[in-house]
């Protein structure tokens, strides 16, 4: 009886030793891994073990693997290969950093600066001058005063009779200038603006934007005092669900 006991008793001490012994052997090499210029991190780096174990790095270029005392380690990026790296030879197991031979492209800052109503404006009206400098030929334009006295400009004569031509810059004159007083407006009326005077958003903001857009001619002439004011009174109607009112403008 006494015999089986110690028996059993020291089958357990041994299996005690050797897991002791086994849970000693193992060691948790962790570390960071970066390009050539130590200065940023690499994710997706294969991380390999000579015990058949791996990992890879993560979003920070963070890894950790767990060895025995006589593994090597190495590490693999784009199908290029470290040399190995004996556990028993890790000074800092738990801190081993390591550079691979990559370079990382870094994208230089782009600012780039909000566009400018005014040199939009300015630039819209070079790029289409002659559509913007167009009139119909008139007796006026058509009469020239030189040295011999009065006489017929016989280039404007003839474009007071390209009917067509005229008609065409005139709508086109026209649609550039409806266009350049809808960009105006929403300059002054922007959403950035309304967001900020009234606190609506979304589906609200959007509403009150298309009901309660001012005219081209308040725009223009109102202060922007006049202008805030009207956007706040704007909000009450909206409120209210009443439209718009003449007194606004």
């Amino acid at each position: 009886m006494k015999l089986k006991l110690f028996s059993i008793q020291s089958i357990l001490v041994i299996l005690l030793i050797i897991s002791a012994e086994f849970a000693h052997a193992q060691i948790k090499v962790s570390g960071t891994v970066y390009d050539s210029s130590r200065i940023y991190p690499l994710e997706r780096v294969s991380v390999l073990s000579s015990n058949g174990k791996g990992t890879v790095s993560d979003a920070n270029g963070n890894y950790q693997i767990e060895v025995g005392e006589k593994d090597s380690v190495w590490f693999s990026y784009l199908n290029k290969a470290t040399l190995k790296y004996p556990v028993a030879k890790m000074n800092t197991p738990w801190k081993f950093d390591i550079a691979l031979h990559i370079n990382i492209p870094v994208l230089t800052e782009i600012r780039i600066k909000p566009r400018d109503y005014r040199q939009d404006s300015i630039q819209n009206r070079l790029d289409y001058k002659k559509a913007f400098d167009f009139h119909k030929p008139t007796v006026g334009s058509m009469t020239s005063i030189g040295p011999m006295g009065a006489g017929i400009d016989l280039n404007e004569l003839i474009r007071a009779f390209q009917f067509r031509k005229n008609r065409q810059m005139l709508s086109f004159q026209n649609r550039l200038l409806n266009e350049e007083q809808e960009k105006y407006v929403d300059y002054r009326f922007s959403k950035r603006m309304v967001r900020q005077l009234t606190g609506l958003d979304g589906s609200q903001l959007d509403s009150f934007m298309v009901h309660y857009r001012p005219p081209y001619e308040f725009a223009l002439y109102s202060s922007d005092y006049d202008f805030r004011l009207f956007i706040k009174n704007s909000l009450r109607l909206y409120l209210r669900k009443e439209p718009p009112t003449i007194k606004q403008f």
